[in-house]
């Protein structure tokens, strides 16, 4: 697993032809953007964990046919800090870094002082979001970077509490059909209270305000939920929408505050002060997007760890929502980096394994309905909803498929009825080893696989004037531990699942997290110019033609 999760990646940050083999769509042009952790060692200091590593963005141009890859570290404040001291300097979630042994105790004391209440990271490792017309890289702290999406430069720090009182935010925001962000966020202990803040970030600056104003300075609080615990709120990394409302799983996973505000001084980090509470339960909250409040009856589940919501809907009086659903914590465990040795296979074992669940939730409940009734009479699931004596529903899953994450769908289809999940499949362990289209309504799937390659999250591109959900093609980036393989851009159709073509590229590639795919179409005259001229450059300066 070194080979995948240990070594330092090499960046590229002059595009680089790619050898092709297969033919490429016509219709497929534009930029897959990704991005993950890279550098896990600074100087003689290392990160504890996988998901703490200095993010390292990458990305495939597709145009007419040909491919060029790229690729650079994100600039961020914690990256140069770190760069400039030789050593980690920042901490991060799973590492807690300390002051140079060195300093004099007043600089210790204020050191210490400055980590009760965090500052956190700005190392933008996990996803891609774009915002209006312009697309920033993200994680879970409170600080999202822009960059270039043509040249990977890093450009301004975004602090979301200028514009809405978040300490953390998910990586995994929703958008509308105009564009608007919808995602959400923790406040810790604002104003004596702790809450879930539901946000909207507009795509553009509102018809008569003052014009050249960034659309960040009209974000809008949609809508408030107070954590069941001031000083325990829950972990989350994403949340579900249809399209009248959205639904928040208040799991059992929950970071201790008074923990991480002396985790500094205790010389512990702060994911030491996560833990599961397997004997409480996952609360599901159904905020209305129409009257912005949540419903009032209370609904919940068994407790289970949840990373990735998959896509939800209504139907007949119901919501019905998918989830990758765990039965505990293990798998943040396992991607601590001594875990990844050469034990991980015996490791890996003792993870739960990831299974789609769908859940269904009833709008509307009949206060004369029996005790103990099912509450769910929609046809296309056995989940249920039961009616407790005190009000409250316990909601029974239906257990779809096990081994699957990184889950996405047709975005045209997010938040309505859909039939098809494209996730990577995961086996004896939590690292994919292939890629799944997953047939909801047959209950069917397709894979694509080969030896010694691990695919990162698949990703839908739609066909132009597709008329069919699974119209189109299916993009990951493949990594290889097999030496005499180089890493590829696979292209798969998204129908068949049968390989259409591969762009094959001698980088030092990394495993990716997630990121999305930019059409020609979310590019303006200057910047399709501009991407001309990246294919220029790159034609007479790096590679040969491919044979």
């Amino acid at each position: 697993m070194d080979i995948i999760f240990g070594r330092n990646r090499k960046e590229q940050p002059e595009p680089m032809r790619a050898k092709v083999t297969g033919k490429i769509p016509a219709w497929l042009q534009g930029t897959l953007l990704r991005n993950g952790p890279g550098m896990h060692t600074v100087g003689e200091s290392n990160y504890n964990h996988w998901f703490d590593g200095l993010a390292l963005l990458h990305s495939f141009t597709i145009r007419d046919g040909e491919v060029y890859y790229r690729s650079k570290y994100l600039r961020s404040d914690t990256y140069n800090a770190n760069i400039e001291a030789n050593r980690i300097v920042v901490s991060e979630f799973g590492t807690m870094a300390y002051p140079d042994p060195c300093k004099n105790i007043f600089s210790k004391a204020f050191s210490y002082l400055s980590h009760t209440i965090p500052d956190f990271t700005d190392n933008c490792l996990i996803n891609i979001m774009k915002c209006g017309e312009d697309f920033y890289a993200t994680s879970e702290t409170n600080y999202i970077r822009k960059i270039n999406p043509q040249t990977l430069e890093t450009l301004e720090k975004v602090d979301y509490r200028k514009y809405v009182a978040v300490n953390l935010a998910t990586s995994h925001p929703h958008y509308d059909e105009a564009g608007n962000v919808l995602n959400m966020g923790t406040s810790i202990v604002e104003k004596g209270k702790t809450k879930y803040v539901i946000f909207k970030i507009p795509a553009t600056v509102p018809e008569g305000k003052k014009q050249g104003k960034s659309p960040w300075k009209h974000t809008e609080v949609f809508c408030s939920i107070p954590s069941r615990s001031l000083l325990s709120p829950s972990y989350y990394h994403s949340f579900g929408v249809t399209e009248n409302y959205v639904i928040f799983l208040e799991q059992p996973f929950r970071l201790d505050i008074l923990k991480m505000a002396t985790a500094y001084i205790r010389r512990m980090s702060w994911a030491s002060c996560l833990a599961f509470h397997r004997e409480e339960k996952t609360y599901i909250h159904i905020i209305d997007q129409r009257t912005r409040q949540p419903v009032q009856t209370k609904f919940y589940t068994d407790a289970m760890v949840v990373f990735h919501h998959v896509n939800a809907y209504e139907e007949d009086g119901c919501i019905v929502f998918d989830v990758i659903a765990y039965e505990d914590n293990s798998l943040y465990q396992l991607f601590y980096l001594a875990n990844l040795n050469q034990d991980f296979k015996e490791n890996s074992r003792l993870t739960s394994v990831p299974t789609l669940k769908r859940f269904a939730v009833p709008l509307h409940v009949d206060k004369n309905a029996e005790v103990g009734s099912n509450l769910i009479k929609v046809a296309s699931t056995t989940a249920m909803a039961l009616k407790e004596e005190d009000g409250q529903v316990y909601c029974q899953p239906e257990f779809l498929h096990e081994g699957l994450e990184l889950p996405r769908v047709n975005y045209a289809h997010n938040g309505k009825q859909y039939r098809y999940v494209f996730a990577a499949g995961v086996q004896w362990s939590p690292i994919p080893t292939k890629i799944i289209k997953y047939d909801i309504l047959t209950k069917s799937s397709l894979k694509w696989r080969e030896d010694d390659c691990w695919p990162a999250e698949p990703l839908f591109v739609p066909a132009p004037g597709a008329k069919d959900e699974d119209d189109g093609v299916i993009l990951s980036a493949i990594v290889s531990t097999d030496p005499q393989k180089l890493p590829f851009l696979l292209i798969l159709d998204a129908k068949s699942f049968t390989e259409l073509a591969r762009a094959s590229v001698d980088v030092d590639m990394h495993m990716d997290l997630h990121g999305l795919f930019i059409t020609d179409m979310d590019w303006d005259t200057k910047k399709q110019a501009a991407s001309e001229e990246q294919r220029d450059l790159a034609s007479n300066c790096h590679g040969a033609p491919p044979t």
